[in-house]
């Protein structure tokens, strides 16, 4: 406990809760196989509430993908009906279920006038609902009784992206949610070990009725569960407090529920806030760029070549998990804008009230972190993909990071083939939650618009700078967290909503990277900078290599896509009640003890490698390596299996680093559709003529 968290000896498919010591009872299969079926149940009657307006929206759009084509041949997997089942209750854990289960799919569960299918399982799943505002809270009037649609959603969306991944495999199966449902799902879950009955309701020994349920029916042969015992308790001890068996503990769950709807999970709060971000930034130096200009869009134009333009199509989605997603990420992009409603009822002339209700939503849709920020002229896109230029629409982004999931990164080398899932995951849901809020303001009369990974008008990162969610790191164009470090992606909603901007943070990270070169030791492909910040495009920063990194992300033949830096960075940890009591206390110290910092960084680093943190969990790791090739799973060539390499650190020299720069300056034009091959000797060149961020600022005068 003191060095490793309770929960390292867990195996993942497990889940959070611990289903596992309750009492089961095969009597109940009997019992729920008798019972006759169940009639169609029309769907909850929508209000024209904003929020239930743009709940039903996206779940609609769910529904819609439930079902679809399916691989023409089957995936080389296990026979083993119990490893199936491991991935894919694994996969539903990845997407934060709080439980899932699986049964064998009676002739009685389709309800009555549904058409039935071959489908022989069944897969349920259950989602706990999010953290509701406080009645004093202005989110508590827009979302009214809307917790359990916004639960529905999310249960929606983890089966669509399950039945997804199932028919990437090459298996026939069909997501069920509530109102969209040819099964009774609730039969289901008493069947596969989730839920008890209760009179005419069901209930979970651990969350009680605050939970939604989905289903996915399938042909594919899974080992089912065992149905809970009738009399299962619904009170817990001690052991349920301190965490049985490595599972959520009671008093995680207790510290969660005491913060108040507007904070994250995590004391942000605690943290040191400063007017400036801790690195130098020239405002009006940083050029506003063209989409053009992003690296992942330069490789589609073919300017890293044919092999980097081909791979560009399915590099982050080459496993099944992560091309499951896929519909439910490009479906969403339509949805991004709509017609903003005139007049109404609604009143938003208080900013700070404004403020809390809006974190409080995305913190019940599923945000892991959210601060705010003024979007600074530089962070908007200066021209669209077709060279048409990005006017400045709105004042204000909300800025939310999605946690890309500790415990898959801990069974994961980084750079194996669940990479691309992670990002794809995170993608998706930031997608669904900003999605969701920004229809919710719409329909209240405010402009509002989310910027997705797929379709984004603005910048992340300099937006997630200045909302104060982290400090640049060593990994470059990369913003670091205190609790989560550099593992979510963003996403964000730009509005003109009169809110109160959060300040940036100061949380010692430039000395920490300064000190510590673990990431760049473990980079794959030497793209992190080994020595000192320059000054790049009005920007301080430890400039990557980025040709260098997306070129090894694109066409990594033993995984997809690539986060080894997040997979290894010291600050890479879970900061939680459950958490290692040295993690939790060098955290606090990190954040409330600035003064010992000097001290603390060296130690910090080298005990980093010494606990192991970095390598390969295999409890953790829950999914099968597969590649899909023209449509079709097989076995990979290979699978990135790495662990750490200190003794690489003594052969790294800066000196003998070479890191291409590709300036603002020699970006193609924002509209030309002929490829511009890369000039990376020129790039190379280009390190000469870089400033030091000393040498800027006596330039500058010191100032900023």
């Amino acid at each position: 406990m003191l060095l490793h968290a309770p929960n390292e000896s867990r195996p993942y498919h497990l889940g959070p809760l611990p289903q596992e010591v309750l009492p089961r009872d095969a009597g109940i299969l009997e019992v729920e196989a008798s019972r006759p079926k169940s009639n169609v149940r029309a769907a909850a009657e929508i209000t024209n509430a904003p929020f239930s307006v743009a709940i039903e929206r996206y779940h609609r759009l769910f529904a819609s993908l439930a079902a679809g084509d399916v691989a023409v041949e089957e995936a080389p997997v296990p026979d083993d009906t119990a490893l199936r089942a491991v991935d894919i209750k694994g996969g539903g854990y990845f997407l934060n279920a709080s439980g899932i289960g699986i049964c064998a799919l009676p002739q009685n569960a389709w309800l009555v006038g549904c058409d039935e299918t071959a489908a022989t399982h069944a897969v349920v799943i259950m989602v706990e609902h999010g953290r509701g505002p406080e009645a004093d809270n202005m989110a508590a009037g827009w979302v009214g009784d809307g917790d359990e649609a916004a639960g529905d959603l999310r249960a929606a969306e983890i089966a669509t992206c399950l039945a997804g991944h199932i028919r990437q495999m090459g298996f026939a199966a069909q997501a069920h949610s509530v109102g969209h449902s040819q099964v009774d799902i609730e039969r289901l879950a008493v069947m596969a070990g989730l839920v008890v009955r209760n009179g005419e309701a069901v209930l979970n020994p651990y969350l009680g009725t605050r939970f939604s349920l989905a289903a996915v029916t399938t042909e594919y042969a899974l080992e089912p569960d065992m149905p809970l015992a009738a009399d299962t308790p619904t009170s817990h001890g001690l052991r349920y407090w301190l965490g049985i068996n490595g599972a959520q503990s009671g008093r995680e769950r207790a510290r969660r529920k005491a913060r108040a709807s507007h904070l994250s999970a995590y004391p942000m709060e605690q943290v040191k806030r400063v007017e400036r971000p801790t690195t130098v930034i020239f405002d009006d130096e940083v050029p506003r760029v063209p989409k053009r200009a992003a690296f992942f869009t330069r490789a589609t134009y073919g300017d890293l070549g044919e092999k980097a333009k081909t791979e560009r199509q399915r590099f982050a989605t080459k496993h099944p998990f992560a091309l499951g997603m896929i519909p439910l990420i490009r479906n969403m992009v339509p949805l991004q804008d709509g017609p903003v409603e005139v007049g109404g009822e609604y009143d938003f002339s208080d900013a700070a009230a404004n403020t809390r209700a809006i974190k409080s939503l995305s913190y019940m849709l599923g945000a892991d972190l959210t601060g705010i920020c003024e979007i600074p002229r530089y962070a908007w896109f200066s021209h669209h993909e077709n060279g048409e230029p990005v006017e400045m629409y709105h004042r204000y982004a909300v800025v939310m990071a999605i946690d890309q999931e500790y415990e898959t990164m801990e069974g994961a080398s980084g750079d194996d083939w669940i990479s691309g899932a992670q990002s794809m995951r995170s993608y998706m849901r930031g997608a669904e939650i900003a999605g969701v809020m920004a229809d919710t303001l719409r329909g209240m009369g405010v402009s509002a618009r989310p910027q997705t990974n797929s379709d984004s008008d603005v910048l992340h990162i300099p937006l997630v700078l200045w909302a104060g969610l982290g400090e640049l790191a060593r990994i470059g164009e990369l913003v670091l967290n205190p609790f989560v470090g550099p593992r979510f992606k963003s996403v964000v909603l730009t509005t003109d909503m009169p809110l109160v901007v959060d300040k940036p943070v100061d949380f010692g990270l430039q000395d920490f990277c300064n000190q510590c070169l673990k990431c760049a030791r473990e980079c794959p492909c030497d793209a992190i900078p080994w020595g000192d910040k320059v000054m790049f495009n009005g920007y301080e920063i430890w400039k990557p290599d980025v040709e260098r990194c997306t070129r090894y992300r694109l066409t990594n033949v033993k995984g997809s896509a690539c986060g080894r830096c997040m997979k290894t960075c010291p600050l890479n940890k879970v900061i939680t009640a459950d958490g290692p009591l040295l993690t939790r206390a060098a955290s606090w110290m990190g954040v409330n003890a600035m003064w010992a910092k000097p001290a603390m960084i060296p130690l910090a680093v080298k005990l980093d490698d010494k606990l192991g943190h970095g390598k390969r969990n295999p409890l953790k790791k829950w999914w099968f390596d597969l590649e899909v090739v023209d449509g079709v799973c097989v076995k990979p060539r290979g699978v990135n299996a790495r662990d750490l390499d200190p003794e690489k650190e003594a052969r790294m020299d800066p000196a003998k680093q070479r890191i291409a720069y590709y300036p603002a300056d020699v970006m193609p034009a924002p509209s030309d559709p002929d490829a511009h091959l890369l000039d990376r000797k020129a790039a190379l060149q280009a390190a000469e003529t870089l400033e030091t961020p000393a040498d800027a600022m006596r330039r500058n005068g010191g100032g900023r």
